[in-house]
């Protein structure tokens, strides 16, 4: 597997995502380069149920987040939200702050109140397309389903967003259903092949969404 991740990091992200999920074409297993603190570390899971292995690679990679995409359970999201993670004698708990993301999938429609039970226990939404895989898919759903979001919980937009949602995106962007839009998720529609991003088509993307 090939990763570029200190050429994507020289473009200064405000975020820099690495998968732990080992049915993922991008699955990361590498180390990760010494980049700009001001940059946050995501790590994206998907339904893992050994919360402590979860733990030990939030420690070992110091991830600043933790972008949950299966159907984790808001009592899952509760666990993770209380647990002091850390490395001890005998035990696996000190502190270590980290955030929260829950990731939900939409097509066409969707049921808003199942937010509800997480919105205690995490600190972002993010929405993306709803497929056969866990993300990935490489096409984008239907933003004016957002028009009804009921929360003031900030969100990530995510999805097969690529160079020709451009325009899309802009629009979006002035509606007032991006108000609590937090942030523009990207990933499949910039990769060369699973894992290695094309820098020249998201330096663009940069800078046409700057402009």
């Amino acid at each position: 597997m090939k990763y570029n991740t200190a050429q994507v990091a020289k473009l200064q992200p405000d975020y820099l995502g690495f998968i732990f999920y080992d049915n993922s074409s991008r699955n990361f297993k590498g180390i990760i380069p010494d980049i700009s603190k001001e940059i946050k570390k995501v790590g994206v899971f998907v339904d893992n149920g050994n919360i402590l292995d979860m733990a030990q690679k939030i420690l070992n990679y110091k991830l600043d987040m933790v972008q949950l995409h299966g159907s984790e359970s808001p009592k899952y999201c509760q666990a993770l939200k209380i647990m002091d993670i850390g490395v001890g004698d005998n035990h696996l708990y000190k502190s270590h702050k980290f955030q929260i993301i829950k990731v939900f999938s939409i097509k066409d429609e969707f049921d808003f109140s199942q937010l509800q039970p997480y919105e205690e226990y995490v600190d972002y939404f993010l929405f993306d397309t709803k497929g056969k895989l866990p993300g990935g898919n490489g096409y984008t759903f239907n933003w004016d389903v957002l028009k009804d979001y009921p929360l003031t919980k900030p969100y990530f937009l995510s999805g097969g967003i690529g160079l020709g949602e451009l325009q899309k995106i802009k629009e979006f962007i002035k509606h007032p259903t991006s108000k609590y839009c937090y942030a523009i998720d990207v990933n499949s529609k910039f990769e060369i092949e699973p894992g290695l991003k094309s820098i020249n088509e998201l330096e663009k993307f940069i800078y046409e969404l700057q402009h």
